[in-house]
């Protein structure tokens, strides 16, 4: 094989289209452009998205971004702060009244900080592996 016998493999391309070469050549006169327009004219062009005017679609739709629309629904409290609780069984209401966990927490996960020293019942709580045997040795237990 030689560099000057290199040519692209049949298919790979096509000729060249030739404009306004006659009504015959069926690419005459307005050349496959129309008639009128801004995209009949030469330098006639829009940016990407323009709706002709048009609130453009993403102008439209409302800005969300990144921010999550779940957070903060699920609260940690910490192994420690279930020594503050003043009853033996507790779910998420409870979680509540007694200030360890915003109102506006829909879900509730326990995690392996400081020390438990009171069996604690805990329903409706979603546990660390740490913390559910912290818990349990404790003389606790977590109720799904």
């Amino acid at each position: 094989m030689e560099l000057n016998t290199i040519k692209p493999a049949d298919g790979a391309t096509h000729a060249k289209k030739r404009v306004g070469r006659g009504i015959g050549s069926g690419l005459g006169k307005t050349c496959g452009r129309g008639h009128k327009g801004q995209k009949s004219r030469s330098g006639g062009f829009h940016k990407v998205g323009f709706e002709g005017g048009q609130m453009p679609l993403q102008r439209r739709l409302p800005k969300r971004g990144f921010k999550s629309l779940t957070k903060g629904l699920t609260v940690e409290v910490r192994t420690g702060d279930l020594n503050r609780l003043p009853v033996e069984e507790a779910d998420l209401l409870v979680l509540k009244q007694a200030g360890l966990v915003p109102h506006g927490a829909r879900g509730v996960k326990l995690i392996l900080a400081g020390a438990v020293e009171k069996a604690v019942k805990l329903r409706g709580v979603v546990a660390t592996a740490g913390a559910k045997a912290a818990l349990e040795a404790a003389g606790g237990s977590i109720v799904e």
